[in-house]
């Protein structure tokens, strides 16, 4: 699912504890980081430095209303990116030059949130934790 796009949303916390959103171009790790690469002092870096929770929406934005759909939604804590951040990164996107001015930051995921219609059925969200690189379900909520 994380194939879905290239692109994700990245929700973050600001500083009176209001939401803020960000898109950005995205690669993960085998154990499930999210790694994107952003400029230190945009509005969602800050906040990031000031409280880690974030939350990440990746999905097809091409899919048609009405039709099965699928997307995924990982909630964790978000940070400056480790070691091989840029490796994981440039795996994906094979043009990447590297700039000065942006740094790397990952989510390492603590939850999961996955819909495929065409897998699961209409309306049915599968949640599952994430631990050690694995994930174990959590719950199936399914709305009618």
């Amino acid at each position: 699912m994380l194939g879905a796009s290239t692109l994700c949303a990245i929700s973050t916390v600001g500083p009176r504890g209001r939401a803020y959103v960000n898109t950005a171009y995205f690669a993960w790790a085998p154990d499930l980081r999210i790694v994107w690469l952003s400029e230190p002092g945009a509005r969602h870096s800050r906040n990031l430095r000031a409280n880690a929770s974030a939350a990440i929406a990746v999905y097809d934005s091409t899919q048609t209303w009405g039709r099965p759909d699928r997307g995924i939604q990982v909630f964790g804590d978000a940070r400056a990116g480790g070691l091989d951040a840029e490796e994981v990164y440039s795996a994906r996107f094979a043009e990447y030059q590297p700039r000065d001015a942006y740094r790397f930051y990952e989510l390492v995921p603590l939850r999961l949130k996955l819909f495929d219609e065409r897998g699961l059925g209409a309306g049915t969200f599968v949640t599952a934790r994430a631990r050690g690189g694995g994930l174990s379900w959590q719950q199936t909520e399914i709305y009618s």
